[in-house]
């Protein structure tokens, strides 16, 4: 696969290097196997909810780690006894697995729960008040806005 450089594209861009830095970690990252699936469902207005699929792992398997946008979600199952079974077919994967998801801006992480072998991820856009915009009123009848002196005509 060739690779393409976009360094042109950040020539004249400041701060943006994180959308650079996404943009060679989606480049570079491995064509997954799918293991586990996910869906990822749109529950409001700024939320939602990341659903996996992981029969057979308990919640002291499963590791999930929020950092820098990221959204990390491990699993590594405990080894079991064989205890004398043999198996005739053995389809359920208890294998582990590591699963990133890039998070937007301003999405947090609100909780996990683990139900009938699903674990729900709660998603939610919490916006900082200083990035919401605000409404400015409409004054008549009284500047707001003055102009300086000259110093050159005041002379």
């Amino acid at each position: 696969m060739n690779a393409i450089d976009f360094s042109p594209l950040f020539r004249t861009a400041i701060g943006f290097d994180r959308l650079a830095r996404l943009m060679d970690t989606a480049r570079n990252a491995p064509e997954g196997n799918g293991y586990p699936p996910y869906n990822i469902e749109r529950t409001g207005e700024d939320s939602y909810v990341l659903t996996m699929a992981v029969a057979g792992f308990a919640e002291s398997d499963l590791e999930i780690t929020a950092q820098e946008n990221t959204l990390t979600i491990a699993g590594r199952p405990q080894p079991q006894p064989e205890d004398g079974r043999r198996f005739l077919h053995r389809g359920i994967a208890g294998r582990a697995f590591e699963r990133r998801f890039v998070l937007a801006d301003h999405i947090v992480v609100q909780g996990a729960d683990l139900a009938n072998g699903l674990l729900h991820v709660a998603l939610k856009r919490v916006v900082p008040e200083a990035l919401k915009p605000r409404r400015i009123p409409v004054q008549a009848g009284r500047p707001v806005i003055q102009a300086e002196a000259n110093p050159a005509q005041a002379a």
